[in-house]
């Protein structure tokens, strides 16, 4: 019964993974995403529509056809958090977090107590088989991977402090917002930016937590995985279908 966290096993092995944003809230393409062969399908709730009615529904898509889910919540909020582990999902992604005290929270919000805080609704949480996994309350803390992201210079320098945050799993570089906290936002190759990414990347790797981060110019899958990156999420599905359209469409006119 017990569901476990596939993917917090991979990294845990040191494998090296691939996802792709799934930011339309479309459960189709999340399916498709997985059937076309990426492990792992990021379900986007900071910057997508979806809510947590369709959220359940990518899950299961993702999960029907064999692939890994992970759900980006919109903020450190204690009953977001709450209520996207109760639909199931086991693998979460965090934006903006810049220091351990938020760091600390997150972890507290996604643990029941006396670990942490989180609210109890376990015998009827699809998150326990809707309580048919009696065992729930003791594993829940385990199978738990927390993704917290690093999206700011005042986050580079809590790296050391924010790994050390017992039930802090992986520390994802975001690499625009990274460079718009100096000024730099779409400007990664610019000197200033790209210092600020190694620098972080070195951080990460220092700390001992697992490293992820999306792919830019001249840090392509393959490069970033040599530098220590078991995660590396990119493109979105609304950019791969903005492409092909364009693409499509210039079909039309002999382009």
């Amino acid at each position: 019964m017990r569901r476990g966290n596939l993917l917090k096993q991979k990294l845990a092995r040191g494998e090296r993974l691939a996802g792709l944003w799934v930011q339309s809230a479309s459960p189709t393409n999340a399916e498709i995403a997985v059937l076309a062969g990426f492990e792992v399908a990021l379900i986007d709730n900071e910057h997508g529509p979806a809510g947590l009615e369709t959220t359940i529904a990518m899950l299961r898509a993702v999960e029907a056809a064999g692939g890994m889910p992970i759900v980006r919540v919109p903020w450190n909020d204690q009953v977001y958090l709450k209520r996207v582990l109760d639909l199931g999902a086991n693998s979460l992604m965090l934006p903006m977090i810049q220091t351990a005290a938020e760091a600390k929270a997150a972890v507290a919000a996604c643990r029941y107590p006396p670990l942490g805080n989180r609210g109890y609704a376990a015998s009827i949480a699809r998150a326990s088989n809707y309580g048919l996994d009696t065992t729930y309350l003791q594993h829940a803390h385990e199978d738990l991977l927390l993704i917290l992201q690093i999206e700011s210079k005042a986050a580079l320098e809590a790296i050391p402090a924010i790994a050390g945050i017992d039930g802090v799993d992986m520390l994802f570089i975001g690499a625009n917002d990274l460079a718009g906290s100096i000024d730099h936002l779409e400007r990664l190759d610019a000197p200033p930016a790209a210092a600020l990414i190694e620098d972080a990347e070195e951080a990460v790797r220092s700390s001992g937590a697992w490293m992820g981060t999306i792919p830019r110019a001249g840090h392509e899958p393959q490069a970033l995985y040599a530098k220590g990156h078991r995660l590396v999420i990119g493109p979105s599905d609304l950019a791969l279908l903005r492409d092909a359209a364009r693409r499509a469409r210039a079909e039309f006119d002999g382009g």
